[in-house]
């Protein structure tokens, strides 16, 4: 299954200006429940999200900021907007893919999107 396949909302629903808990719950509504349970499952789809999810960690160090709700917030919301610009689209809540191989297939945006949601998950923030 690919995300073209998928029913879908715009990325930019996520970039709207909310508060840090809000856009890390929609996050995880929308696949990081799915996307971490199937890295979980495999270890070479855990070995690529956590490369993500350092990627994430080094920016927001390198911005000055911590990787906390906020931090992981504002990055998500910037990872967002310029997919957006770009058409990209993320998964509806429940819609996004369910194995390794989907997500292995997932485009850049989702894979870092799916980081973020590792390192709040990581950090107990979700």
């Amino acid at each position: 299954m690919t995300n073209e396949n998928l029913a879908i909302a715009p990325l930019a629903d996520l970039a709207a200006a909310r508060p840090a808990d809000a856009v890390l719950d929609d996050l995880m509504a929308r696949i990081g429940v799915d996307g971490l349970a199937a890295a979980f499952a495999s270890p070479a789809l855990l070995a690529a999200i956590d490369q993500h999810a350092a990627a994430v960690r080094d920016a927001l160090a390198d911005a000055g900021r911590t990787a906390g709700a906020d931090g992981l917030a504002a990055y998500a919301r910037s990872i967002a907007a310029g997919a957006a610009r770009m058409g990209r689209t993320l998964p509806a809540a429940g819609r996004a893919p369910v194995d390794a191989a989907g997500w292995l297939r997932a485009e850049w945006s989702l894979q870092r999107l799916l980081g973020v949601c590792l390192l709040a998950v990581s950090s107990d923030l979700r």
